[in-house]
């Protein structure tokens, strides 16, 4: 017996708490990409800092690492030390713009390889894992939506 109180709950079961669950289903998804970055040498935040910055620079313009922060949802810091490690691996340069404060992260060809390499690795992963609800998966992606405005 723990001691707890769990009168103090809302929930009879923890397997109610969509909290609780989307921990566990984040948890075994997460494990899932990790696996499939493995041989590309790539965390999960570092391949997705790297599609970041390719996403947010397609059209060319300069971006900053606060952009590739807001993308990620993480705070700037956080994004800076990911960045930070990727051009460490000479995967992007984070070239200084005019102000001397801000850094405009850019893929290096061996970015470009590494990325190209590894997206069909973590797209596979995610048809295999989100596979079992094809049909609900649209309504998946809008209630994930949802909840992210909600911040």
């Amino acid at each position: 017996m723990s001691g707890f109180d769990w009168t103090k709950s809302r929930f009879e079961k923890a397997e109610e708490s969509p909290g609780l669950l989307l921990w566990q289903v984040s948890s075994q998804w997460r494990r899932s990409i990790e696996k499939a970055l493995e041989p590309f040498d790539l965390t999960h935040p570092q391949f997705v800092a790297l599609a970041s910055v390719a996403w947010l620079g397609r059209r060319g313009r300069p971006i900053s690492q606060a952009d590739v922060a807001r993308h990620m949802k993480l705070d700037v810091n956080t994004a800076s030390q990911i960045l930070r490690f990727l051009e460490r691996k000479g995967l992007i340069e984070r070239k200084r713009s005019p102000d001397e404060r801000v850094r405009s992260p850019v893929l290096t060809e061996a970015g470009i390889d590494r990325l190209g390499r590894s997206l069909p690795a973590v797209e596979t992963a995610d048809r295999h894992f989100f596979g079992r609800m094809e049909r609900e998966l649209p309504d998946l992606v809008r209630s994930l939506r949802t909840l992210l405005r909600e911040e």
